[in-house]
């Protein structure tokens, strides 16, 4: 029985030497990763498949291995020159090339510490956030007119440049607006707060306005190879529903309404997952009909219904305060515990309240 039990503590510490060694490997692999970033789509060239069809594959917004193997052969076949067959030998390379099986929890803690927090301007809000503006997920702020969506979204624009030992992240931003509220004047008073010198920080923002619902969507696909060449830390839509609204009336268009919002934030979500990139969107609100006259702080609710309060990875709720001040309220997080902080509107973007 003695030597049962030596011989089944021995097995065990075997295991665990090994699980630790697989995490410290798999850590290592994600920090050579994290630097490398994806592997982009020529490679493939090494592998025999013919120059034609990567450059098939860029065209329509596949410009990673990983993007490859995140997409759908439905998708995929509906690329002009791609055969089935064809469609499968491509996805049999990437799924070499490509891990997409199951891992170990070890392994995604491992892999988590390479996520990078972008300040927003105000230590309370960043305590709230526990960092900032996490990247590799989709971070969604609403709230009604003059609550400070825009201003944050102006100050995390030369915030995600600082370095990452300073609150950065230390690449570009990728600017989309559909209301037509960007002002680069705002970022040259923001990037003199922290210290910045102004002309690098507005080369360093790809800003592009959009005009129609399929601009909007057209965008992405060309942010993806921009993305592909250098390294963009944020990636900010300012807002994300706004044409929408406009573009479809009534009920009989809201079923198509929420199937191509679906599919922009699906893309979203996909292109924050596959760059390590912090994508922030802002959403407008509606009166709540369902709220009644008791209805207090659930008067309004936000654009997009559940299709868009289920690709946000983190829902922010922002709302006036006293004077200058404004009150954001962690609505929706799968690790944040709900809570609640103020902070003020200046000059110099988003700072800590004041008294």
């Amino acid at each position: 029985r003695t030597r049962t039990h030596t011989r089944t503590t021995t097995t065990m510490q075997a295991e665990a030497s090994e699980r630790a060694q697989h995490a410290q490997e798999y850590a290592t692999h994600a920090d050579d990763a994290f630097h490398a970033g994806p592997t982009p789509i020529a490679a493939l060239e090494e592998s025999g498949v013919a120059a034609s069809d990567v450059k098939k594959l860029q065209e329509a917004g596949v410009h990673t291995v990983e993007g490859l193997a995140h997409a759908s052969r439905k998708f995929l076949q509906t690329i002009k020159g791609l055969s089935e067959q064809k469609v499968e030998k491509l996805k049999g390379i990437a799924a070499n090339l490509v891990p997409a099986g199951f891992t170990t929890a070890t392994m995604i803690e491992a892999a988590r510490r390479d996520v990078i927090f972008i300040t927003t301007g105000s230590s309370k809000v960043d305590e709230l956030l526990q960092g900032g503006i996490e990247s590799g997920s989709v971070t969604e702020v609403y709230g009604e007119f003059r609550t400070g969506k825009t201003q944050l979204m102006h100050t995390l624009a030369v915030t995600c440049q600082l370095p990452i030992e300073n609150g950065g992240g230390e690449g570009k931003c990728l600017y989309i607006d559909t209301e037509g509220t960007f002002r680069p004047q705002r970022l040259i008073q923001i990037a003199e707060r922290f210290g910045m010198d102004p002309g690098p920080v507005l080369d360093n923002v790809a800003y592009a306005k959009a005009h129609n619902t399929e601009h909007q969507s057209e965008l992405l696909v060309a942010a993806a190879g921009m993305m592909a060449e250098s390294r963009f830390a944020l990636i900010i839509v300012d807002s994300v529903t706004n044409l929408y609204r406009t573009e479809y009336e009534g009920r009989g268009e809201l079923s198509a309404r929420q199937m191509h919002l679906g599919k922009f934030l699906r893309q979203l979500a996909r292109i924050a997952d596959e760059f390590g990139v912090a994508v922030i969107v802002t959403n407008q609100v509606v009166a709540n009909p369902e709220g009644g006259p008791f209805a207090g702080a659930n008067a309004l609710k936000p654009i997009g219904g559940n299709i868009m309060a289920h690709a946000s990875t983190t829902r922010l709720a922002l709302r006036k305060g006293r004077g200058e001040n404004r009150v954001m309220k962690i609505a929706c997080s799968p690790i944040l515990p709900e809570a609640e902080a103020q902070f003020s509107i200046s000059e110099f973007g988003i700072e800590d309240a004041k008294d």
